[in-house]
């Protein structure tokens, strides 16, 4: 399997899935869901799935799918959440740079920058999303919903509104050594 891969570096994709940088994503099936629908001649079943996707570097994203197969749903399901990436800046690449909150629906998050060799303490459908994006070092709660597609589409409206130290110097015209002394010194504080 490890030489069909190289061979297909070597000579382009021949599969027709465009640029060679989505063999290193890393995909997470996180909620698998049955429905069923009653028919005349019984039941006719249907799945959706979620799934995250990410490069273990800070891009990821997240994807619904729906189809008749698991597979199908799968498929569908990560083929949109490749479509779907996005980049969050991370300190030190292994967590975030300050604490943020997020909501969606009725599920609330709150997601904590974390000093190194802390892990990622997370529930279920946060892990997946952390995992995927390469965070190493990471503490969350989530209060309010459950369902795994609010605790997901809650975890990416907070990791949107992350900023790195660079983002926040140039909005305010400060240089970035002001912005993270700053930092340093609240946490000296505390």
């Amino acid at each position: 399997m490890v030489r069909n891969s190289k061979n297909e570096q070597a000579r382009g994709r021949s599969d027709g899935k465009g640029d060679g940088d989505s063999d290193d994503l890393i995909d997470k099936l996180v909620h698998i869901n049955r429905v069923a629908k009653v028919v005349k001649g019984g039941r006719r079943f249907s799945f959706g799935a979620l799934v995250v996707v990410g490069d273990g570097r800070g891009h990821v994203g997240y994807g619904t799918g729906k189809a008749r197969e698991v597979p199908e749903a799968i498929r569908k399901a990560t083929d949109q959440a490749k479509r779907n990436l996005i980049h969050i800046p991370l300190r030190e690449g292994r967590t975030l740079h300050h604490d943020v909150r997020g909501h969606f629906g009725a599920g609330k998050v709150l997601l904590r920058s974390a000093p190194a060799g802390t892990g990622i303490i997370a529930g279920g459908p946060m892990r997946a999303v952390f995992e995927t994006m390469g965070v190493h070092d990471i503490v969350c709660k989530s209060t309010g919903s459950q369902n795994p597609h609010n605790m997901v589409k809650a975890t990416f409206k907070a990791l949107k509104r992350c900023q790195s130290p660079r983002m926040v110097a140039s909005r305010r015209g400060k240089k970035v050594a002001e912005i993270v002394a700053r930092r340093d010194q609240t946490s000296d504080r505390a």
